[in-house]
């Protein structure tokens, strides 16, 4: 097996990430970590680990004109690789020992060409704990391992590309990376791409088998997620125009849906039309409050945060009106800046 690694820009977790995976209890297998031109210490961290046969590092080339990074990065630690079996995970995840045994016996228990998980979502700031269950539900609500094992329609699949397990022949055969090296949610294109040619796919839930903390704070939750929430929605739907065209209307309404009690709340106090219906709304947003909290619970997230869901939906809504304003004009992501022209190929600046 070979383990890639896509890392630019994660001196502060790729340490972490590496060790795990070395800790693991399958063998034998080679780990790349694939540095993407990074601007920090990324590459001399790997490089300073006690040394390890199973580890290497692969200096990435420059980025090709109509590729998004991460594809990129993903595509070279493929061409390096020697394993029949290809795990595509990310820098700021951590596996348990088990993790690597469970899913190879899973791809092979259910005959699949592509194995990926959900796992454990760590928030540890203010602003994560209170946004990232917003967005996690619509995930959650969206796509059910049920729903994405039984798939036909492309609609109904996807991949966490936080963990994707493939055997090489399978990836070759949907084409590779390079199938989808002009995708924003590349992982949600590649799952796709495997169901269109006929490729079986297996979604399983791993919290106790690994972690990620996706965001470090507020400014970066904010840059990943209006970089993938408006385009990766779009994609969800390739082949139905209307929910596709519709996708930023029905985002928006998910936050209202919870925006809307406190919000007469706060006008009943000014307005005596509204106060009549004070009492429904205060038992929505007790309601609604439990419901949250009861999701932080699940997260593993302090239950107290989950009496701020207000703030949690306005900070998501902000969130999906920039990713929808920003459409694919402009895309930003580890210092990196993309636009229309930079993914069609005849433009691209990095800063």
């Amino acid at each position: 097996m070979s383990v890639i690694v896509p890392a630019r820009n994660e001196a502060a977790t790729i340490a972490t990430a590496v060790r795990s995976v070395l800790d693991t209890s399958y063998g034998p297998f080679e780990l790349l970590v694939v540095d993407d031109r990074s601007s920090d210490r990324t590459a001399a961290i790997v490089e300073s680990l006690p040394p390890d046969p199973r580890l290497r590092l692969v200096r990435g080339e420059e980025l090709p004109e109509g590729w998004y990074g991460k594809p990129w990065a993903c595509f070279q630690g493929y061409r390096h690789a020697r394993g029949d079996l290809l795990l595509f995970t990310d820098a700021d995840t951590i596996h348990q020992p088990a993790l690597l045994g469970h899913a190879v016996g899973a791809l092979e228990q259910q005959n699949a060409a592509l194995v990926t998980v959900s796992p454990t979502q760590r928030c540890v700031t203010f602003w994560e704990r209170l946004v990232m269950p917003q967005i996690w539900l619509l995930l959650a609500l969206r796509y059910h391992p049920q729903t994405v094992n039984r798939a036909r329609r492309a609609s109904d699949v996807i991949a966490n590309g936080q963990f994707i397990l493939t055997s090489r022949t399978a990836y070759e055969i949907a084409g590779t990376h390079a199938a989808v090296r002009h995708e924003v949610a590349e992982d949600l294109a590649l799952a796709q791409t495997y169901l269109a040619k006929g490729l079986k796919l297996h979604f399983a839930f791993a919290e106790r088998l690994m972690e990620t903390r996706m965001y470090q704070g507020l400014a970066h939750l904010i840059e990943g997620w209006s970089k993938n929430i408006y385009l990766g929605g779009r994609r969800s739907f390739p082949d139905e125009p209307l929910r596709r065209a519709l996708v930023p209307v029905m985002l928006v309404l998910a936050m209202l849906f919870w925006l809307a009690p406190p919000a007469v709340l706060i006008v009943a106090t000014v307005d005596p039309v509204l106060r009549q219906v004070a009492p429904a709304a205060l038992a929505a947003v007790g309601l609604s409050a439990l419901f949250w909290m009861l999701i932080c619970y699940g997260m593993r997230i302090p239950v107290l945060y989950g009496l701020g869901y207000p703030m949690g939906a306005f900070m998501a809504l902000f969130i999906i009106l920039k990713s929808t304003w920003r459409g694919g004009r402009r895309v930003e992501w580890r210092g990196r800046v993309y636009t229309d022209k930079s993914v069609s190929g005849k433009e691209k600046r990095e800063r």
